[in-house]
């Protein structure tokens, strides 16, 4: 931490713990900044992103000219350095017990870690190429999970939660699919909907119903 020469001022003893604090949690990762801004001059810098210190020019414009009717905390938005790293940034405007602005508080955090940890995570979860089909023509346990799998993440519930009609429209998936072709399809089916085989058999049954395609979502 650097705090400039007068490491006195009642500003940086009353807020300049809670600076640190995010500092230290965040840190290195996080540049948290206490500008004066009266005399538009950097108070106190933790982590320091560049070559500011304590003394420095602010730069941060005119209080005034901030919406009166806002809070007094501003962001996350976006901030860059020249180096071409990404910052989320939020200030704080503090003030004293008359209301008057008395410092204002700033945390840029480096985006960087975030999102090179996303891209590792994307690579390795996305597909990298499509699925050979050819491959899985007989295996029609795979079929199931395939279809029962795709239709709980298009309608966003888990299996356990799926209505009747969802259930229709799975079993209507599998059907086209002709999964039921198969022998001892039905078990695997049933497991996978989590429902009883007699339960699947209703469902099937009305599927095929005359006129049942006209019904089925």
């Amino acid at each position: 931490m650097e705090v400039g020469e007068d490491s006195t001022d009642h500003r940086v003893r009353t807020w300049g713990p809670a600076g640190q604090a995010v500092a230290l949690l965040l840190g290195p990762y996080a540049e948290v900044v206490l500008h004066d801004p009266d005399t538009d001059r950097v108070l106190a810098i933790w982590n320091p992103m560049d070559s500011r210190k304590p003394g420095d020019p602010s730069l941060l414009g005119e209080l005034d000219r901030l919406d009166p009717a806002a809070r007094d905390v501003f962001g996350p938005y976006e901030k860059w350095l020249a180096d071409g790293r990404r910052l989320s940034s939020v200030s704080a405007v503090l003030r004293d017990p008359d209301g008057r602005a008395a410092a204002v508080l700033c945390v840029n955090l480096d985006r960087t870690p975030l999102e090179q940890a996303a891209a590792v995570l994307s690579a390795f979860g996305a597909p990298t190429a499509p699925r050979p089909e050819p491959l899985f023509d007989e295996d029609w346990n795979e079929r199931v999970r395939h279809i029962v799998g795709t239709y709980v993440r298009e309608c966003g519930r888990p299996v356990e939660r799926l209505t009747r009609a969802d259930r229709l429209a799975v079993v209507a998936r599998l059907d086209e699919a002709k999964v039921f072709a198969a022998r001892r399809a039905a078990p695997a089916v049933a497991a996978a909907l989590r429902v009883s085989r007699s339960t699947l058999y209703a469902l099937l049954a009305d599927l095929r119903a005359p006129g049942a395609k006209d019904r089925t979502p």
